[in-house]
């Protein structure tokens, strides 16, 4: 009764029920944590208790006009939380605490300016920049680290010229190449992710156009890998709807179709395709039900604004996965000579953290040059991102299981499967 009429008072009231209530919650703490400090379930029991859920009902109806009192609270909340018993589960807690009040209404809406201003955030502010990722990261994805393996099932040969590509008809890497990985291999890595409860097995394809007995080929084993209930990624190029169709009906969950740039820039890596026929790809591949990955990479040579274009074009199509690609130079590429200087620890945090704040609920993923960019950055990294890659890439290695599992663990974070 009491809350329903609050809902129709004016601001001024509802300001006059905040301060009143503010004292009693407060007192509520200090009483609360004085007698019986805190872990991990009384944590709830005060979350739960009836002056707090008032106070936190009222404080939420008040938040956008009293911004600074309400930053006095969490501060005071805090300053209790760190005389606790349970140093251990604090992080988390507080991080709950700083997120429950939040809705999607109010996370950020940048602007093109607005973002471009955060790529140009000063390295001595970038943890304030951090902060507001980790924020985000922490509402939508808890604590929890994404793990992902890849299988290159096909590779080299491709009709297209991306510049990037080891296995691009400009390529003249050296790289092994062959139609169909080994089935042994492909079902064997589908066991490695079920046995380390992985959350998804990621399949690769060189090429952009497929046959239709191609497909089938694929979804005989697409097929026959969610026997084991296997989350499944494909990245196929591109589609005619009846074959996305048949992979759909075989189960396939989620496909792979990177924008890699801007559209503007496009041009300067490939010549074979355009960025609109990508674009149009993902929305015919979404109107059939699949999840969409999708991101990009970093380093080619394109402008702070060539990012930011590519993140609100993903903003809008609004992919389940993006994934952050930081150059990883190949010889025998047209970007195998790269200048790759201008990706500093820093530059490179920035960009996820942009990523993070205009696309909050995807998951964000750093995916090449994740060991190199980021070696002994581990930390800082995930508080920002929450998927990562383990044991290579397409046509590079990459961070062992094991190790992948110690970054996780050692930074603090869990490691879950998240989809069975």
């Amino acid at each position: 009764m009491f809350l329903s009429q609050t809902a129709n008072l004016g601001y001024n009231n509802k300001a006059a029920i905040f301060y009143i209530l503010s004292p009693i919650s407060m007192i509520n703490i200090l009483i609360f944590y004085t007698l019986s400090g805190i872990n991990q379930n009384n944590f709830f029991v005060f979350a739960l208790s009836p002056f707090t859920i008032l106070h936190f009902t009222a404080l939420s109806e008040t938040l956008h006009l009293y911004s600074s009192t309400f930053l006095f609270y969490r501060l005071t909340i805090h300053f209790f939380l760190c005389y606790s018993r349970n140093q251990n589960n604090m992080r988390k807690e507080y991080q709950l605490l700083m997120t429950t009040t939040y809705d999607k209404e109010t996370d950020p809406v940048l602007s093109r300016e607005d973002a471009i201003a955060i790529l140009n955030t000063p390295d001595d502010q970038l943890q304030d920049l951090v902060d507001r990722a980790a924020a985000l990261r922490y509402k939508y994805k808890g604590n929890r680290v994404s793990i992902h393996i890849l299988t290159n099932a096909r590779s080299g040969n491709c009709s297209q010229d991306c510049a990037y590509c080891a296995q691009s008809c400009r390529s003249t890497a050296d790289i092994e190449k062959y139609k169909w990985v080994d089935e042994d291999k492909l079902y064997h890595n589908n066991d490695f992710v079920n046995e380390h409860h992985l959350s998804r097995h990621c399949i690769g394809l060189s090429g952009m156009k497929f046959t239709d007995q191609e497909i089938e080929e694929l979804a005989r084993r697409i097929r026959k890998m969610k026997e084991h209930g296997t989350h499944l990624c494909c990245s196929i190029g591109f589609l005619t709807e009846k074959q996305a169709k048949m992979l759909k009906d075989a189960g396939l969950d989620r496909i792979n179709h990177n924008l890699n740039s801007s559209r503007s820039f496009y041009h300067n890596i490939c010549s074979t395709h355009t960025f609109e026929q990508r674009v149009d790809n993902i929305r015919m591949l979404q109107r059939l039900g699949f999840e969409i990955c999708s991101g990009g990479i970093v380093g080619m040579g394109e402008s702070k604004e060539d990012i930011v274009d590519m993140l609100l074009e993903l903003r809008e199509i609004q992919p389940e996965a993006l994934p952050i690609n930081f150059l990883l130079p190949i010889k025998g590429t047209p970007l195998g000579d790269a200048d790759t200087s201008g990706l500093t620890t820093e530059y490179c945090l920035k960009v996820l953290c942009l990523a993070r704040l205009l696309v909050p609920q995807s998951d964000i993923r750093c995916a090449a040059g994740r060991e190199v960019y980021f070696k002994g950055q581990e930390k800082k990294l995930l508080s920002v991102v929450d998927s990562i890659f383990a044991s290579g890439y397409l046509t590079e290695g990459g961070q062992s299981i094991q190790g992948t599992l110690r970054t996780i663990t050692d930074a603090g974070f869990t490691y879950e499967i998240e989809s069975a």
